[in-house]
């Protein structure tokens, strides 16, 4: 595997300038605007470095504006409540003194619960060990897995193959395993954060997915409007999970799109959802 450009970690260590007031390292990718991950990431570090001894269980955030990757961003935390066993943040991220990004998060002490149950995981080829050399003679990576694994520091194995050469699936539902390309230090918290950051990156495939249309189409101009994450159980995001999506609806330019996210033994350890602008070039 190449050495990634990136480096997640900093990107999740934000610069504090007050109680409740941080800041962000952007990373260089080259794009036009923020990568939509970096902010979900980011401001989740920011409510978590706020909350003691509790680990966030859901999160749900809009997207305001299009963030520039050469201005530092900048994250308020607002104290909403500290309870015994939940507590909520509220978090803006700004750019000279816009807001581009607004998430709230929801904390929760760890408890036993009268109720346990989860959905099965689908049944798709599983990993138990994937080394590098297999990873690079994986056919999804024929296009770009550089630039993947260069400038956003994920590792991405893609079960449907086919959509990367434009085959239609029907029904919108397609697996990825995946995880952090760089290892992370032994901290849940950090682990939630990194997890939150690679959700947002393929999620919006499961739309254009049902019109054979592949990643990185330049016919299609697809752009994430929000983003909702639940936390069941733990984890580690620098270990392979599978991320199986669906769109259940799209129209009028926009789409939703819904994730389960699985360790290999099949345990259920997250839920997303996103509405996102789905919209062809003119």
């Amino acid at each position: 595997m190449s050495k990634t450009l990136i480096d997640l970690v900093a990107i999740l260590d934000l610069e504090q300038l007050d109680l409740n007031l941080f800041r962000s390292n952007n990373s260089n990718i080259g794009s036009q605007q923020v990568f939509g991950g970096q902010l979900i990431g980011q401001a989740l570090v920011a409510a978590c470095r706020t909350v003691k001894d509790l680990l966030p269980h859901s999160l749900h955030g809009y997207f305001v504006k299009a963030g520039d990757p050469q201005v530092p961003i900048i994250y308020k935390v607002e104290v909403l409540r500290d309870g015994k066993s939940y507590s909520s943040r509220r978090v803006t991220a700004m750019q000279c003194c816009d807001a581009i990004f607004s998430i709230m998060v929801s904390f929760h002490a760890e408890e036993q619960g009268a109720f346990d149950h989860q959905d099965k995981m689908p049944d798709v080829p599983c990993l138990v060990k994937v080394t590098s050399e297999e990873l690079s003679n994986q056919p999804m990576f024929v296009e770009t897995p550089e630039f993947i694994r260069r400038y956003y520091g994920i590792e991405l194995l893609t079960v449907e193959t086919g959509r990367y050469f434009g085959h239609k699936l029907d029904d919108g539902r397609i697996h990825v395993w995946i995880k952090t390309a760089a290892k992370l230090p032994d901290d849940p918290m950090l682990h939630l954060c990194a997890l939150a950051y690679a959700s947002d990156y393929t999620l919006l495939d499961a739309v254009t997915a049902r019109y054979g249309r592949k990643p990185f189409d330049k016919r299609m101009i697809p752009a994430s409007l929000d983003h909702a994450m639940w936390f069941h159980r733990a984890f580690r995001a620098d270990d392979w999970v599978l991320y199986a999506h669906d769109s259940p609806s799209a129209q009028g330019g926009r789409g939703i799109a819904r994730g389960l996210i699985f360790k290999p033994n099949g345990t259920l350890v997250a839920s997303v959802a996103q509405e996102g602008s789905v919209r062809e070039r003119l």
